[in-house]
């Protein structure tokens, strides 16, 4: 009444335990040979990464990287203030500035301040 999977098996497992190299063997011919399956797809990554690292910007690529000079916090605050100062004395008031209001004084103003609108706590504390 054994199914043929089950005397398969039977004979199977006798071998095995006569001889361990019946399953020694494939699985080191196993290791090996996905060892070498696995090299492609390694090699694939790094030539990858070796196109990736070689990519040269267009800074470099042009020289830019050795003709640029160090950066000077002072010599960048005096060409600043520099410009600044020209830029100040060449200024033309009259070009920005719109006529005042008839009636109106030079020095403008001051506002004017109506008393009944302010409550009188206020007005009580000032005194």
């Amino acid at each position: 009444m054994s199914s043929p999977f089950h005397r398969l098996h039977l004979r199977i497992s006798k071998l095995v335990d006569k001889n361990p190299l019946y399953y020694g063997v494939p699985f080191v011919l196993l290791m090996v040979g996905a060892s070498f399956g696995l090299t492609a797809f390694t090699r694939t990554r790094y030539e990858l990464h070796d196109q990736t690292v070689q990519t040269v910007t267009k800074e470099q690529q042009l020289g830019l990287d050795r003709a640029r000079k160090p950066f000077d916090v002072r010599e960048a605050y005096f060409k600043l203030s520099s410009s600044n100062s020209s830029q100040d004395e060449e200024w033309d008031p009259s070009a920005k500035r719109i006529p005042r209001p008839a009636g109106v004084a030079d020095w403008g103003e001051a506002p004017t301040v109506d008393r009944s609108q302010i409550p009188t706590t206020v007005l009580q504390e000032r005194k």
